[in-house]
């Protein structure tokens, strides 16, 4: 019978985000590709340095003491042989990841379906964009956010913005063409109506089911928060879509407009979510960020 990935969750990563190529990436990015897998096969016995989904991805990994549970995939636009400088690091840092996609430069995001994946970070905008297109949760890692030094070595924290991330961009449309005024006003009028999925709805859903199954004992925990711009009343119609979904938080950051970057820091999560760049670029100096480049704030 064939292995199966469909009661996992499934994070799909490129070489990038998890490991720091920015060196090497800059050769690559400058058109001579000969040269970037030279530099690759060059340095194939030296390991790579953790990149900025490291510390994340270590974490989960380590959810497999209580079984099976999270599967990692490198998925890359590298040649085969510069992925096997990416799983020689893997297994100097320690890091179980036994499988990989490597594309010689194609658009790798036609995979997600087959691996079933829950996630996809990418260093690539464009591969992002595709993924997210297509249906799939991705997002773009900010290679040079802050990697968290965190008081919690035994929990996974994950926070998220809400609208165009966890929810769909229905309100974040209201606002950019009508104001806040009309913004609040449509959402006391449908606080009862849940909003439709957004992008990342798939990993909240998987990391709750994973929530559930560990105990007390269990080596790693998952605590999640959403921290949004919405502020009273506009806040109810996210906390019941999440009560509609049967999908529980840990923590709830109605902000109103305040800086995002001051209780993330308070937070400590291990990575954040946002579909706005103006608040990734905030939240990057505290902590990796994710870019969900999703919604009509990234239509252009």
């Amino acid at each position: 019978m064939a292995l199966s990935l469909v009661d996992k969750l499934v994070v799909a990563i490129s070489s990038r985000a998890l490991f720091d190529f920015e060196e090497e990436n800059r050769v690559y990015e400058e058109g001579n590709l000969q040269a970037y897998e030279a530099l690759q096969r060059d340095r194939l016995a030296v390991p790579a340095k953790p990149g900025v989904a490291f510390p994340l991805i270590r974490k989960l990994l380590a959810l497999n003491a209580g079984g099976h549970r999270v599967e990692v995939v490198i998925l890359s636009r590298s040649d085969p042989i510069s992925g096997l400088r990416a799983f020689h690091s893997c297994r100097e840092h320690g890091l179980a990841i036994e499988r990989g996609v490597f594309t010689r430069g194609r658009a790798p995001f036609g995979y997600l379906k087959p691996l079933n994946a829950s996630l996809f970070l990418s260093a690539n905008q464009q591969d992002v964009r595709d993924a997210l297109a297509a249906g799939f949760p991705a997002a773009r890692v900010l290679p040079e956010s802050a990697k968290m030094a965190s008081k919690y070595p035994d929990e996974i924290r994950i926070a998220f913005d809400g609208d165009a991330v966890l929810f769909s961009d229905e309100a974040e449309r209201v606002f950019q063409k009508d104001g806040l005024r009309a913004f609040v006003g449509h959402e006391i009028h449908n606080k009862d109506l849940p909003l439709a999925d957004g992008p990342l709805k798939p990993l909240l859903e998987a990391l709750h089911r994973l929530q559930k199954l560990a105990d007390e004992a269990a080596p790693m925990h998952i605590r999640t928060a959403l921290v949004t711009a919405r502020s009273a009343p506009a806040h109810e119609r996210a906390i019941r879509t999440l009560m509609a979904w049967n999908i529980e938080i840990d923590e709830a950051m109605f902000l109103g407009g305040l800086d995002k970057s001051a209780f993330l820091r308070e937070f400590e999560p291990d990575f954040f979510f946002d579909d706005q760049i103006g608040h990734c670029e905030s939240a990057r100096v505290v902590t990796a960020t994710g870019h969900v480049m999703s919604g009509i704030v990234n239509a252009s």
